[in-house]
């Protein structure tokens, strides 16, 4: 994701706030499940158990996660969703087991708990090699109890994208073009942006760009394009899988330092809850088949067309024999 698109922080000022999400997760998605019946055949019937996918709230997400139920009903499971604001969020629900599943972006998440565990200035380990950072991936999450599945070939990366009226009056094609127009920046996101290395530090510090603040309007969405588009913000962190850049007359400018590294998509499990081999190969099969082109068409037709995450994955599912 992711990309390498996606990361965080809350405030000090806002640690009242993410309690009171955190409080909130069990009235999110349905209702909460016992621990000790999640996986198993506790459920009755020909159910095999009951399982929840944890969604960050942006549409590509809330996709995966209605892809990764789709197939793991299939394969016998009842399958619910949980959407929760962002990672910051999702990831102690998951290691705890309260989530099971949660599609995530290698390269994103490995340095989510590369930072967790060694601290902000920690070295890099996520790289451009989607094999390595898997492999760092799986050293860090393993000791948390959760169980990373192959990564796949769809692939979604952070990327930022200006006007093309503002991409044409300061002749911007990469952040680079845009750090030496020394340009004051404003950028809509995610509140998260502000400290994720791979959004506004990243800008500042590989790229020289004069980042002045974050719009906390959400990643890709309408709001933070639009902001964009009439000027109150010069930059909008979006996804290379976004498919509705041009009806905002928006472009992206190339990641020309590759700030952004492998973010493949791969389903992260909880080891205890859902770490058995056929819930990896129900969830193995749809990452197999998905690929980037795909993913921009999903998006589409939920950002542009306005479907039902649900419908869009359903109809999906069906079309590739998943279902």
């Amino acid at each position: 994701m992711n990309s390498t698109t996606r990361r965080a922080r809350r405030m000090a000022g806002a640690a009242a706030a993410v309690v009171a999400l955190t409080a909130g997760l069990a009235a999110c998605g349905g209702d909460s499940l016992e621990d000790d019946g999640k996986g198993s055949d506790k459920a009755g019937g020909d159910k095999k158990g009951s399982l929840v996918v944890g969604s960050a709230r942006f549409t590509e997400q809330k996709v995966l996660a209605e892809l990764y139920v789709g197939v793991l009903e299939k394969a016998g499971y009842d399958a619910q969703v949980k959407t929760v604001q962002n990672r910051e969020i999702y990831k102690p629900e998951l290691e705890k087991g309260s989530i099971d599943v949660a599609p995530e972006y290698a390269a994103t998440l490995t340095e989510f708990l590369n930072r967790e565990k060694n601290g902000p200035k920690a070295e890099m380990l996520a790289s451009s090699d989607t094999d390595a950072t898997v492999g760092e991936l799986k050293k860090l999450a393993e000791p948390k109890g959760l169980k990373v599945l192959p990564a796949g070939e769809a692939v979604d990366q952070n990327a930022f994208a200006v006007s093309k009226e503002y991409a044409k009056e300061h002749k911007l094609k990469t952040l680079s073009d845009l750090g030496k127009s020394g340009e004051k920046v404003k950028i809509a996101a995610g509140d998260e942006c502000e400290s994720r290395p791979f959004c506004a530090p990243g800008l500042k510090t590989k790229y020289g760009i004069d980042v002045t603040g974050i719009d906390p309007k959400g990643v890709g969405t309408t709001q933070s394009k639009q902001a964009v588009k009439n000027g109150t913000d010069q930059l909008v962190l979006t996804t290379t899988t976004d498919a509705t850049l041009k009806n905002y007359d928006l472009v992206i400018l190339e990641d020309d330092k590759k700030l952004q590294n492998a973010d493949n998509i791969l389903p992260v499990v909880n080891a205890k809850d859902a770490g058995s081999k056929e819930i990896a190969d129900a969830l193995g099969k749809l990452t197999e088949t998905l690929t980037t082109d795909d993913l921009i068409e999903l998006n589409r037709k939920v950002d542009e067309e306005r479907q039902k995450e649900a419908d869009v994955a359903t109809e999906y599912l069906k079309s590739k024999g998943l279902i």
